[in-house]
């Protein structure tokens, strides 16, 4: 005969079930450990009305999710765990501000606030629509297995400098104040080609056409094999068109297969039906977009075990 559960079992089987459905928000709630107060804070002026703020990344007993930026105790920013850099937008010109930056974990712990550094943004320029010059004679140094020195000439501007931008692949990385021409780019990978570039930026926001790029590739890791990127890769803007020519990887074996990226995404797989050419190859795709479209453009080998090599230096085309 089937008899009801009695009060005594329904309380076993309430407890049994808070028990299993403890799960991830029961080890959330048990998660009391702040990550750690985020270090190497700096901030300078990008333009009459923004500032740019850097810090080097916390750590956590579980995983940092992302990092606020406050200025006067009051958030004005927030950016995920894999950004160390934010722009505050809407400042008012000829202004000091102090910022400090906290982290952030999944349980909603958040660390002491860094130490303040200040900046003040520069008096407004009315109507000045002119962009800096180019930043002349980027080099690079690379120095061991994630990290390179970039230094560059001076940009001309009308108003002033206030900023380099750095980017790698089209992304902004890091920033300095005007009167720097240097720049020092953390956290790289071991054995990974970089292009990088600079833009100047002036009071009123004004961004500069980039530098000539500068490829540097950083020390392969204790242990690992040499670089399995393509060299030498050119792209030429050609009517209707762009033409690429790049060297193959020394696998060992002919290199059969690449992979074209445009701006970072998958284009196409470009396949040789015959024996490839042991040397610099050449291929010419079509594009339908109006002249004056630009494109970046990496490339990377299928190598003879199946896998996929290292990416080659990133190039940018201006369609005609």
């Amino acid at each position: 005969m089937h008899r009801p559960p009695t009060a005594a079992a329904l309380s076993v089987t309430a407890a049994l079930l808070l028990t299993a459905c403890g799960g991830p928000d029961a080890d959330r709630a048990k998660d009391t450990a702040r990550p750690t107060t985020p270090t190497g804070v700096t901030a300078q002026a990008g333009s009459a009305t923004s500032a740019h703020v850097m810090w080097e990344r916390s750590t956590d007993d579980t995983a940092v999710t992302g990092y606020e930026v406050l200025h006067d105790g009051r958030r004005v920013a927030s950016v995920p765990a894999a950004r160390n850099m934010v722009d505050v937008e809407r400042l008012a010109p000829s202004t000091a501000y102090r910022f400090t930056v906290r982290a952030r974990d999944a349980a909603g712990n958040l660390s002491a606030p860094s130490a303040a550094v200040s900046v003040t943004t520069p008096p407004s320029v009315r109507d000045d629509r002119t962009p800096p010059t180019r930043p002349p004679a980027l080099r690079g140094m690379v120095e061991g297995t994630g990290a390179v020195t970039l230094t560059w000439g001076r940009a001309a501007d009308a108003a002033g400098v206030t900023a380099y931008d750095v980017y790698q692949a089209d992304s902004r990385v890091h920033s300095v104040p005007g009167r720097a021409t240097t720049a020092r780019v953390t956290h790289l990978r071991p054995g990974t080609v970089y292009t990088f570039t600079v833009r100047a930026r002036d009071a009123a926001d004004n961004s500069s056409p980039d530098s000539p790029s500068v490829d540097l590739t950083t020390a392969p890791a204790a242990g690992s094999g040499p670089s399995t990127a393509p060299t030498g890769l050119t792209a030429t803007a050609r009517p209707g068109g762009v033409a690429l020519s790049w060297t193959p990887p020394a696998t060992g074996a002919p290199v059969k297969e690449h992979q074209l990226f445009l701006d970072g995404a998958l284009a196409t797989t470009i396949v040789w039906g015959a024996q490839p050419p042991p040397g610099p190859v050449h291929y010419t795709f079509t594009v339908t977009d109006r002249p004056g479209t630009r494109y970046t453009v990496k490339l990377r080998a299928r190598l003879p075990d199946g896998t996929w090599g290292d990416f080659s230096a990133q190039r940018t085309v201006v369609t005609r």
